[in-house]
């Protein structure tokens, strides 16, 4: 079930639990149960209502995700606080987001004006990612940066604007992701 492989993604991602209970603690959780239900409503055009609960789960989670925004499995929001993700993003598998990040557009078209982030994405707090533009797969993206073209694959990317300072294989996602929103 979705919901379990959610819990033991946050178990696994996040080494300040000290209990399994904690996890019902944590705002990442209610934020995606809240989303899936959202876009689920969003899917089938009930606009206003899936729009009501996100900003419910807004208020209640400090973590702001269209409902048209599509989201893979397995994401953490660590300190969530602050995070907004915009109604045509799309995010892959096993991403990791901390307080701060925005995924925005840059202009107000009725077309894809939000981020593509594909799978094992890391994303350091109060990064900025702008436009319909695509982050690849196991990328890092340094605190504070803000991001306004494509990055590669197995790219490490920081500053504003972000540039790439290293393009290779990166073997530990799951290990080293804290240093990197540091």
């Amino acid at each position: 079930m979705w919901l379990q492989e959610e819990i033991k993604n946050i178990l696994k991602r996040d080494p300040a639990i000290k209990s399994k209970y904690e996890v019902i603690l944590y705002a990442s959780l209610y934020a995606v149960i809240f989303h899936r239900l959202a876009h689920f409503l969003y899917i089938k055009k009930f606009f206003f209502l899936a729009r009501l609960i996100s900003q419910v789960s807004r208020f209640l989670t400090g973590i702001e995700i269209h409902p048209g925004a599509t989201l893979g499995k397995r994401i953490f929001f660590d300190h969530g606080m602050g995070i907004v993700i915009g109604e045509t993003a799309i995010i892959g598998n096993d991403c990791v987001f901390f307080h701060g990040v925005t995924l925005g557009g840059i202009n107000s078209n009725k077309i894809k004006r939000h981020p593509t982030i594909k799978d094992n994405v890391m994303i350091g707090a109060g990064a900025k990612i702008l436009g319909d533009i695509t982050i690849g797969n196991n990328v890092k993206v340094g605190a504070n940066s803000v991001v306004l073209k494509d990055i590669p694959d197995f790219s490490i990317a920081v500053g504003s604007p972000a540039k790439i300072i290293s393009k290779k294989i990166i073997t530990n996602f799951t290990k080293d992701y804290y240093a990197w929103a540091l």
